[in-house]
């Protein structure tokens, strides 16, 4: 019997995915033994039962074809009476109706067709081209200009060039496979010395230019922000990702992991921690949940200068409802599903997003969450825990308000999928969970975003300016490349190569300090 439903287990996790939406990239993004994300609470695969892709709806799969056994319906049946809800709760009700998902029929993937022999450099620069980098090189030279003339000439600096601004990036960019927060790392004896890279560039010269670098050189009259010296490249990185790259109907918000790098925290001495300073930005993202592809950026700064004003919002549930308005600004009219966190999640920011045309699925906290104009009912827990797997949901107009039991109570709100079709979620352990459809696809997608973020943040920059515009602008460039390594996993010139991330990123780096034919097939 056991083994039979290990046997099962890839067939079930198959007929769970075709019934949301089958991810464009296999799960080889993560590495053949790549390990689970241990802090979703919901989904949890064994290697056994991973698979490359499944059908995209129900309508390409053949009716019955891994089909799960039917779980047991939620205990609220459809047509039972409902007590009266008080006036927070009011309008809400148990009558469940099934309800179609809302329409989308774009494929979503990369824009652009890249030749076989595409270069790392020619993936990167679709995002990040050569005239964005002419624009550093001279305001680099320009900041370089008006510092000397007030404080003194520097005999020992030159202009700096285009191809010297690339060498200048790709050293930079090597300490996210290093990890090395120092990049004069590369030019020293020791363990994170790099004598194949430092040939490139002397050492003295990359400290002048890092000494000047620059994005914008001076305040204009327009900057109202402290964002100013990085916002024209945020902004020229926004047109890039939406010109290379068309999403899946899926997305996710959320704060990826650009945090410091644990190993590297235990091995600083005391010293060296009191020198670092706290962050004073939160970077928050809109990602593609079927591919990992970052869609759109946005930087909230933690003490004043915020480009929005958001930094006058205390409330967290309120400031992070105005961050999910900003990260959707370009999303209306598009039928896309949205999944939120619970500071996030709430009934009024759900519909007025409704009315742009974008639906959404979020988790609920009672104590993270905006729950004005919930049923009190659906947000207390009983005396008496139900079976695990089961649900009660009720329903207002679109909106379905889910509460589910697996170990514990978990909520979720959403307009985007029917409250009475049902789900599964497969655990490694207890087997197949039932629930419904929303969970299973909240689960799902989030599970996915949860792997992407544990691996690919790995590969961030490490090094750690002291200025705020400088730490923003390196992660712009980390999340870049990893876009860049999803248009490449994507394209023809994958198929060639199957270079990992790691091996992109290396590769990218010798290609920025000229040191690989960029002609080349990658």
């Amino acid at each position: 019997m056991a083994e039979g439903a290990r046997r099962r287990a890839p067939a079930l996790l198959e007929a769970a995915r075709a019934r949301y939406e089958s991810l464009h990239i296999s799960d080889d993004v993560f590495g053949e033994s790549g390990p689970d994300s241990g802090g979703n609470p919901f989904y949890s695969t064994s290697a056994a039962s991973r698979s490359s892709s499944a059908a995209s709806s129900d309508d390409e799969r053949e009716p019955g074809a891994h089909a799960a056994p039917p779980p047991p319906p939620p205990p609220c049946a459809p047509d039972a009476p409902e007590p009266e809800e008080d006036e927070a709760g009011a309008g809400w009700s148990g009558a469940l109706r099934d309800r179609p998902p809302p329409r989308f029929e774009d494929t979503g993937g990369p824009t652009r067709k890249m030749p076989p022999s595409a270069s790392a450099m020619d993936f990167f620069q679709l995002l990040v081209p050569d005239n964005v980098l002419k624009g550093m090189v001279a305001q680099t030279n320009m900041y370089a200009r008006k510092f000397q003339e007030r404080f003194g000439s520097d005999g020992a600096w030159a202009e700096v060039t285009l191809a010297e601004m690339k060498a200048f990036l790709g050293y930079v960019i090597s300490t996210g496979a290093s990890r090395c927060e120092s990049v004069l790392g590369v030019w020293s004896s020791g363990f994170y010395g790099n004598r194949s890279l430092a040939c490139a560039m002397s050492q003295a010269r990359f400290e002048k230019i890092l000494k000047y670098f620059h994005v914008v050189a001076f305040r204009s009259s327009q900057a109202s922000h402290g964002l100013y010296k990085v916002q024209p490249f945020l902004d020229s990185l926004q047109r890039g990702f939406d010109a290379a790259f068309r999403p899946s109907q899926t997305q996710v918000l959320h704060e990826p992991l650009i945090d410091e790098d644990p190993v590297f925290i235990a091995t600083c001495t005391e010293r060296e921690l009191r020198k670092r300073k706290k962050r004073k930005f939160s970077l928050w993202v809109r990602q593609c949940s079927s591919t990992g592809f970052i869609i759109q950026i946005y930087v909230h700064l933690k003490e004043g200068g915020g480009p929005d004003g958001l930094d006058t919002l205390k409330n967290k549930p309120q400031l992070h409802g105005a961050v999910a308005r900003s990260l959707c600004r370009n999303a209306a009219g598009k039928n896309y599903i949205i999944f939120t966190g619970p500071s996030i999640t709430s009934l009024s920011l759900f519909e007025e997003f409704e009315k742009q045309g974008i639906y959404c699925c979020g988790l609920l906290s009672a104590r993270k969450s905006d729950c004005t104009g919930l049923p009190p009912s659906m947000l207390a827990n009983p005396a008496t825990a139900p079976a695990r797997g089961q649900s009660q949901i009720k329903v207002k107009g679109t909106m379905s308000l889910i509460c589910w039991y697996n170990k514990g109570y978990f909520r979720f709100l959403t307009n985007a999928y029917s409250p009475v079709q049902q789900g599964v979620i497969i655990k490694r352990r207890s087997g197949e969970i039932p629930c419904p459809l929303a969970v299973e696809a909240f689960a799902a997608h989030l599970s996915y975003i949860c792997r992407y973020d544990d691996k690919y943040s790995r590969y961030f920059i490490s090094h750690k300016p002291n200025k705020t515009w400088q730490q923003v602008f390196w992660f712009a460039i980390s999340i870049a490349i990893n876009n860049a390594y999803v248009l490449y996993k994507m394209s023809d010139a994958y198929h060639v190569s199957r270079y990992s991330r790691a091996q992109f990123g290396d590769r990218l780096v010798r290609e920025l300090l000229g040191l690989e034919d960029t002609s080349a097939t990658l």
